[in-house]
């Protein structure tokens, strides 16, 4: 069964197509722009990118006179991120805490529960 952001996933898989987001994410560009942020690439290659970005939702264009203007959607993005890593954070967050936990123990630190127990003391 296909995934709504499969296209999503292929566009940021490429490193070219990584580099236009970036360059996106200063603010809108022409395509030619573009393409002269990229000289080891055809214009013809960039466009290809762009197109491809453009299919997944990442990037927006709109004509401006004879020049096209695009710019970045960062909602795919947001969505990947709330599918893949959000459900994930608390989890992780939680195990690097043991983590360090441990580790300061190991070195004769505070433990960070000792620390917020230390604390609540001084507070009263």
């Amino acid at each position: 069964m296909p995934d709504d952001l499969d296209g999503v996933w292929k566009a940021l898989a490429d490193p070219t197509r990584r580099g236009i987001l970036d360059l996106l994410r200063q603010g809108p560009r022409t395509t030619t722009e573009i393409v002269e942020a990229f000289p080891h690439l055809s214009r013809f290659g960039v466009m290809k990118h762009i197109d491809v970005l453009r299919e997944s939702g990442l990037v927006q264009t709109r004509e401006e006179g004879r020049q096209r203007v695009n710019s970045l959607n960062a909602v795919p993005i947001r969505q990947i991120y709330e599918r893949w890593v959000s459900p994930f954070q608390e989890l992780w967050s939680n195990q690097l805490l043991r983590i360090k936990d441990t580790v300061e123990k190991q070195k004769g630190k505070p433990s960070r529960e000792q620390r917020e127990r230390l604390n609540l003391k001084q507070r009263r």
